[in-house]
């Protein structure tokens, strides 16, 4: 294996690696938004740019959600939100905050993402 081969390779791993990390690892120890609206619904902004900050949202369960997605960039993976368990699936305009409303009824933690799954958050119901 000559220099060229050794340091595509070498590039390569790297690469792999920071893809891993990215999709994988970063903002996870990120300390969640918690919803702290005493009355009406329980109002988080969240900012989608190349992923979602925050990434982790805590909210009570049986009072009513307004997750307001503020999209900031125009690739298309961030395009859609949707949150499974929750049967929903919205687009988000580029330049536009959407508001994204339901209420969750029991506790636990539940994914959202972007429509391809691979750009995720997590609201944790309370």
């Amino acid at each position: 294996m000559d220099a060229t081969q050794l340091l595509v390779t070498l590039a390569g791993v790297a690469a792999i690696a920071w893809v891993n990390w990215y999709f994988f690892v970063a903002g996870r120890g990120a300390p969640a938004a918690i919803a702290t609206a005493p009355t009406g619904p329980q109002e988080v902004p969240i900012v989608v740019d190349g992923g979602y900050a925050p990434a982790s949202v805590a909210v009570q369960s049986g009072r009513p959600v307004r997750l307001l997605f503020d999209r900031r960039d125009n690739g298309s993976c961030t395009e859609e939100v949707v949150l499974p368990e929750f049967g929903i699936r919205r687009f988000l305009p580029t330049g536009k905050v959407t508001a994204v409303e339901f209420t969750p009824r029991r506790k636990g933690t539940f994914a959202f993402t972007c429509g391809m799954g691979m750009i995720r958050g997590k609201l944790i119901v309370r």
